[in-house]
């Protein structure tokens, strides 16, 4: 049975701390030298609109990993509106990158880029991405969103954006719930961590309205971190495409799911959908 945390708690580093510790990340990820945090830049707009994760969450990450030896890199690729250079200024990344020395990559511009398979893919047969996608251990810090095409955009739609080509919008036209489960399938975060410090409602993924929900959700299991969120957000994940297919192609679990922390019932909030 996965594990998942849900802590309540006003913005700042404690809840992030306290998610990790709930679900043991540092027994997780013992012996990794390093780890990618994929945070979602769909926009310029900063944390505060709830549209892009928040520099506090990707900071906590990086105090628990380097508590145990472990550097993290932030990551993001390219959208088809958004150049992720200048979303990881707006947002504030940038100034938290610099003050503690953290790596940033432009998946789009990183070098070395392979091609690899996916067995049993439905919208897509293969994917090429940079060589330290695949040889990386992945933290995916989603964020806790309403999606105009998929419901809901978590951690395992945050894994999409790994894709260095910028323009995605060809794969929301061959069906992106399918696309995100094969890409999921090959680059399965090893940990995902859900930024609601700040949620979005309405017309998401950019577009809607920020919901203060001072909340983190983490967990080792995708589909478990992603069903829990999105019961955190009112919508029963057995509903939602993706998240359906991804346990259908045992990518995790929905339904059987030991919640840890302050549990849903602390947090929960019907969010209007996009």
């Amino acid at each position: 049975m996965p594990k998942v945390a849900v802590v309540k708690g006003e913005r700042g580093l404690e809840p992030v701390y306290r998610a990790l510790d709930l679900i043991g990340y540092a027994e997780k990820f013992r012996g990794i030298k390093s780890v990618l945090i994929k945070v979602n830049f769909i926009t310029t707009k900063n944390w505060e609109t709830g549209a892009t994760t928040d520099p506090m969450v990707v900071e906590g990450i990086v105090d628990k990993f380097r508590a145990v030896n472990i550097e993290p890199i932030v990551v993001e690729s390219d959208a088809t509106t958004t150049n992720a250079d200048k979303a990881y200024e707006a947002s504030g990344m940038k100034e938290l990158c610099e003050r503690r020395g953290v790596e940033w990559i432009n998946l789009r511009n990183a070098p070395d880029k392979m091609e690899i398979p996916i067995p049993g893919g439905e919208a897509i047969k293969n994917v090429k991405v940079p060589r330290i996608v695949i040889d990386t251990p992945i933290i995916s810090a989603a964020k806790l969103k309403t999606h105009a095409q998929t419901e809901v955009t978590l951690g395992m739609k945050n894994v999409f954006g790994l894709l260095p080509d910028k323009f995605k919008g060809k794969y929301h036209l061959i069906g992106i719930d399918k696309v995100i489960v094969d890409i999921n399938t090959v680059l399965k975060p090893v940990m995902t961590v859900i930024d609601g410090f700040i949620g979005m409602e309405g017309r998401g993924p950019v577009h809607g309205q920020p919901v203060k929900m001072n909340t983190i959700i983490a967990g080792f299991d995708p589909v478990a971190t992603d069903s829990t969120a999105a019961r955190v957000m009112g919508f029963d994940p057995n509903y939602i495409s993706h998240i359906r297919l991804a346990q259908e192609k045992k990518l995790g679990e929905i339904n059987n799911i030991e919640e840890l922390g302050d549990g849903i019932d602390a947090v929960k909030r019907q969010f209007k959908k996009a």
